[in-house]
């Protein structure tokens, strides 16, 4: 496992300042520092609450814990139980520090937590203390965790305001607000296939924002929410293989190729898809051949367009009392029309308004009521969005007549009767 790398961000440090003063220029004994405690022992005392958010700190850090209480709240017992930690069930005792690297006292009563510093004091040993953080020799900051980044952050003796600060700068994190690209090449190169959404930038995963921010490379389809493009760094290589309807400059194994390519040469790799990978998106086949050449890949889902899309015209896919299923479909291959015209839920076709004449056709000559209602919805999300809405067996002509072009989604069935201008 590769460690983290550390940041400190010190709450009482301010910009242009040396690290040892405070906010009021003056001198500032605390040195912000992290510690490997893997496989060393580390003495905890205390059993209650505070105690066990401590404990399961230190063990996933890999120490060797040994806890010293007369009685242990739940949390605390099903890590001794799971062999995560040793228990002496009795109160704090001379020697129980001896050997200890670190020591944290957390009884609740100042009395003990007092003399176990003392102790940790007099053996040369950083002892944390829970209940006075003026009197502690070593403080616990409050941490922010994303991929191999780990934000450290002191509140200035206040916890609370260290929280509220951890909690914004790990949203900032996961949300790609704060550079997460990493200065040094990668060890290894990878792909991360990420689902954009329908195109607003705001309905991009977390997950999706943050890879695309850690990103050397960046493989982008037409439909993928673009606007996040201006956020990357300039050193970062952005390839372009948006498809057109009809037009497609760069063949599915060319891009295959693309993915592998700069993966192998240790590069990270995000493929910037619209919609999901895994629906109409050939993130499958990037997938198999990334997998096929021995590139770890990871898929991240997106928000897909046959479901969101239909949503920002007010089109429920499914909707009790008229359809308790959807079927997507792609609008421009060979298709099962008898099956798709009896269907009892709701048809959602993407990537078909070109075909939109014929597929209405299909539907009505294969036994679908005409008067079926349907709506095409052009651009959804987008400055340009527009829902035509009309009967099956006038849904083509309606659309014809006010110009509606890709990218759109279609939608047939009793559901689209909700659809809103």
């Amino acid at each position: 496992m590769t460690a983290p790398e550390p940041v400190i961000v010190g709450a009482e440090w301010l910009p242009g300042q040396p690290e040892s003063a405070n906010d009021h220029g003056e001198a500032d004994g605390r040195y912000p520092l992290l510690l490997d405690v893997s496989g060393k022992p580390v003495v905890l005392v205390g059993g209650g609450p505070v105690a066990a958010r401590r404990a399961h700190a230190l063990v996933e850090a890999g120490a060797d814990l040994h806890v010293v209480a007369p009685y242990v709240c739940e949390p605390l017992a099903e890590l001794i139980a799971a062999g995560r930690a040793r228990w002496s069930p009795r109160d704090y005792a001379a020697g129980d520090l001896d050997g200890a690297w670190l020591v944290h006292t957390a009884t609740g009563e100042h009395h003990v937590d007092s003399a176990v510093a003392a102790a940790a004091e007099a053996l040369r040993v950083w002892c944390v203390r829970a209940d006075d953080a003026d009197a502690s020799a070593a403080w616990t900051p409050a941490v922010a965790r994303v991929g191999d980044v780990l934000v450290a952050v002191s509140g200035g003796g206040d916890p609370r305001r260290a929280v509220r600060l951890r909690n914004a700068v790990q949203t900032a994190l996961e949300t790609g607000g704060l550079p997460l690209r990493a200065a040094r090449p990668a060890t290894a190169g990878s792909v991360a296939l990420i689902g954009g959404g329908p195109g607003d930038t705001g309905l991009i995963t977390t997950r999706g924002r943050r890879l695309l921010a850690e990103a050397d490379v960046v493989v982008v389809d037409r439909l993928a929410p673009r606007a996040l493009l201006d956020e990357l760094d300039d050193d970062v290589q952005v390839i372009d293989v948006g498809k057109t309807p009809g037009h497609h400059p760069v063949p599915q194994e060319e891009i295959n190729r693309l993915l592998v390519e700069h993966a192998t040469a240790g590069r990270r790799v995000a493929r910037l898809k619209g919609g999901d990978p895994f629906v109409l998106g050939r993130g499958g086949e990037e997938a198999a051949a990334c997998r096929e050449a021995g590139v770890p890949v990871e898929v991240v889902p997106g928000v897909t367009s046959a479901v969101a899309v239909p949503a920002a015209a007010g089109i429920p896919v499914t909707h009790r009392g008229l359809a308790k299923q959807f079927t997507v479909v792609s609008g421009h291959e060979g298709l099962d029309w008898a099956n798709l015209a009896g269907t009892e839920g709701t048809l959602v076709f993407l990537m078909g308004v070109s075909s939109l004449a014929d597929t209405s056709a299909q539907l009505i000559s294969h036994g679908m009521d005409p008067d079926t209602p349907a709506a095409v919805v052009e651009d959804g999300f987008g400055a340009n969005q527009r829902v035509t809405a009309a009967a099956l067996a006038d849904i083509a002509a309606r659309a014809a007549e006010v110009g509606a072009r890709a990218p759109a989604v279609i939608v047939v069935g009793d559901v689209a009767a909700y659809a809103t201008p």
